[in-house]
This record gives C-alpha cells, structure tokens and sequence, in this order.
C-alpha cells in the first residue's frame, strides 16, 4: 500500500476534525483547569499583586504567554490529523518569539547598561526552570490524550507544538506568582523552560502518538 494510500486511510479512520477540535479544546480546558488548581493550592499569586497590576512589564507577560499559548493551541489542532502539515501557518508561532524580542530592545534602551545583567538574572530563575514545567505537566498530558485521537502524520512534531501550547498555559499561570517581570528575564527563562518541556513533548511524542 502506497504511503498517501495509508494515511488516507487513517484520516478515514481518525476522529472527524470538528470531534477532534472538541476534544483538544476541552483538554486545553482541562489542562489550564490543573495547572490553576496546582498555582493556587501550592503557590499563590505573588504578595504585591494589587501594586503589580499597574506595571506594564507585568501585564506584557501575560500578554506573551497567553500569545505563546494561544497560537500553539492553534497549532496542535491544524496537527492533529495525519493529513494535516503546519505548513504557512507555522508562522503563527513567531508572534511570540517576535513580541519578547521587541520588549528586548525596548528594556534595553530604558534601562542602564548596569542592570541588564542583574534584571536578565532576576532573583527567581531556578523557579522559573523548576516551576513552569510542573505546571505545564497536566496540560502537556491533557494534549496528548486528546491528540492521540487523530493519529497525527508527525507525532514528534504534535508532541512538540503540543509542549509549547502547555507550557504558554503554565507560564500564564506562573507569571501571576514570579515577582521578575523584566522582558529580559522572561526571554531567558521563560524561554528555557518552554523549550524544556517542548522537547519532553517531542520525546512523548514520537513514541506515544505515532501510528
């Protein structure tokens, strides 16, 4: 049997896309559900959070997580079937890598040159790599049980992009307890800990979802 015969056959086979865009949205339910649940029971939202609230580098991270969260949620359901390919809309991922490097430029010419190193540094990084990838555990899960309906084409990409999707909802949430909000350290941190999870996602990935 040729391979475009077989993966015919798979799509024929695999949940219809409307089912399978229903089942991932309530896993990325699911999984934001246990990510909040485990924030609040064990971490809290950070003392100063009223005063925070009025810092326009607190608010962009939100602004980049939930962006990072958003378009690989967005993602994960275009690669969901075996099909399917991200093809252009792979670029969709760039928004925010593009949107912290702009916040980079920014903090760079407001600030003086001796603290870039101290804000890049911050005092919570051990945290952030430990923190966002315990948080992202129970969304990474949730997706892929919910990918594992649709017999995706390339598992250790689903799995990777389905990685990047937790790990935006993890840091969404983790981002209302870190007290650094510089985007220089939420581009190096942050950044760590998503591909770190990612790469577990790709790992999983290749193994579990593959048909």
């Amino acid at each position: 049997m040729k391979t475009d015969d077989f993966i015919g056959l798979l799509a024929a086979d695999s949940a219809p896309p409307w089912r399978l865009r229903a089942v991932l949205a309530a896993a990325i339910a699911g999984g934001a559900a246990i990510a909040a649940t485990l924030l609040f029971a064990t971490l809290g939202l950070r003392p100063d959070i009223n005063d925070a609230l009025g810092s326009g580098r607190f608010l962009f991270k939100f602004v980049v997580t939930l962006a990072l969260a958003v378009t690989a949620a967005m993602a994960v359901m275009r690669l969901g079937r075996p099909d399917a390919t991200l093809g252009s809309k792979a670029l969709i991922l760039a928004i925010a890598p593009a949107l912290l490097g702009v916040a980079v430029i920014i903090e760079l010419t407001v600030l003086p040159e001796t603290q870039w190193l101290p804000k890049l540094v911050g005092r919570n990084a051990i945290d952030c790599l430990l923190l966002i990838p315990l948080l992202a555990i129970g969304p990474l899960a949730c997706l892929l049980l919910a990918l594992r309906q649709g017999a995706p084409s390339n598992p250790g990409l689903a799995g990777a992009v389905a990685g990047l999707a937790a790990s935006g909802i993890a840091a969404t949430f983790y981002a209302a307890n870190c007290a650094d909000d510089s985007p220089l350290f939420v581009t190096t941190w942050y950044s760590i800990a998503t591909l770190l999870v990612a790469a577990g996602g790709y790992l999983i990935g290749r193994r579990w979802l593959r048909w």
